[in-house]
């Protein structure tokens, strides 16, 4: 057994994607003296403990993802659609726990984090899409018709619609949407199609809110948007307090662990100052460099995703790193947007950076999927090796 598994391991640090397993844990230890900083207040280390065991459990959720065999599991499709929906729906049992108006987490007895069952779902989505473009390709479905793009599109509305009206998460139903589109467009639909079904997606949004729709809430965050000035002891709140944030850390920032919003307990500082807005609480105390060195890291991680994508053995494989490639560019442009004011506020945390220990279990469980797909790629595999057709 020993033998066994010093086996395993060796096989992993020869293959697998230390790279991209070092700077994803770089980014989280980043975090964890963010979530230090701006729970200081509270005089608790419970934040900091939750978030480095999930680290520490997320190294090996990691690991032991890097040796599944997706094409094996994914032959198991109708598994992976039946947990997809059966999860979201768990929203629905007692177990459903309502945060900020989004019935959006599960609260199991015992267990000591919440758990956002659109996180998991996020990566069996990316995997049952993937699976599914792949086997319209190779039976030879011309993926520019209306035919394959309506089976695709329906897939994805079909989730988007059950985990919304379930959970009424509007922020983690256009992560899903998003992944969508950036899956499509590599795979080669039609053009056309993108823009119809942007274009749709448009007019329903008008119409909606033409005929007042639209919750007051949701209306109020695009309202401000706009007017900065409307109502900012309201819908602005958070972002007034997120700008002021960011804009008198400067260049270098107050200093770590002196930021007048990070460090105050007080009903004027920066809310969701671990959470959402851990990118503002940056800003205050790092300054301009600071989150400088947040976006680097973020985007290397996404370019070791995407370089992964290009070298897979398969288009299966390839569709899946481009769909997790795709969560993350979603995730960090809306919370940076958010922390800009540019963006609505949303609920969209920053990965691997914002609190949340079953967030960054699942981030490290996709990245460790798209290490297993490195691992199998022609450029990593042995020589003799044969590839899987």
């Amino acid at each position: 057994m020993l033998n066994r598994l010093k086996a395993v391991m060796a096989d992993f640090f020869q293959q697998a994607d230390l790279v991209l397993l070092g700077l994803c844990s770089s980014a989280t230890l980043y975090g964890i003296l963010l979530i230090f900083s701006t729970t200081r207040y509270k005089e608790t280390e419970r934040y900091v403990i939750v978030q480095t065991a999930a680290l520490v459990l997320g190294i090996c959720v990691y690991i032991a993802f890097s040796m599944v065999d997706l094409e094996m599991l994914m032959r198991r499709w109708k598994l992976v659609a039946v947990f997809n929906v059966g999860f979201i729906l768990l929203l629905r049992t007692p177990f459903g726990l309502e945060v900020g108006g989004n019935r959006a987490w599960l609260r199991f007895p015992g267990f000591p984090v919440n758990i956002g069952p659109a996180e998991v779902v996020k990566i069996t989505f990316v995997l049952l899409l993937a699976w599914q473009v792949a086997w319209l390709q190779e039976e030879k479905r011309d993926l520019r018709s209306f035919r394959s793009a309506a089976s695709v599109g329906l897939h994805t509305l079909g989730l988007c619609g059950l985990y919304f009206v379930v959970s009424g998460d509007m922020g983690n139903m256009l992560v899903f949407f998003f992944i969508f589109l950036c899956m499509a467009f590599v795979a080669g639909f039609a053009l056309r199609w993108f823009l119809l079904v942007l274009g749709g997606c448009g007019a329903a949004v008008a119409a909606a809110w033409v005929l007042d729709l639209v919750p007051k809430y949701m209306r109020e965050r695009i309202i401000v948007l706009f007017d900065h000035s409307y109502d900012p002891l309201g819908a602005g709140w958070q972002q007034t307090r997120s700008l002021l944030a960011l804009g008198s850390g400067g260049v270098t920032g107050q200093g770590y662990l002196n930021g007048t919003q990070t460090q105050g307990s007080y009903g004027t500082s920066l809310p969701a100052r671990w959470t959402d807005f851990v990118f503002s609480a940056c800003g205050e105390e790092l300054g301009m460099i600071g989150c400088i060195a947040v976006i680097a890291l973020l985007v290397a991680i996404i370019f070791r995703v995407l370089l992964v994508a290009k070298n897979a053995h398969s288009s299966f494989e390839c569709y899946v790193c481009v769909g997790m490639a795709a969560m993350l560019i979603f995730q960090m442009v809306i919370n940076i947007g958010m922390c800009l004011f540019v963006m609505p506020t949303i609920g969209i945390t920053l990965p691997f950076f914002s609190y949340g220990g079953s967030s960054v279990v699942t981030l490290y469980m996709a990245m460790g999927v798209v290490s297993g797909i490195k691992k199998r790629s022609p450029v990593t595999r042995r020589p003799g090796k044969p590839l899987h057709q």
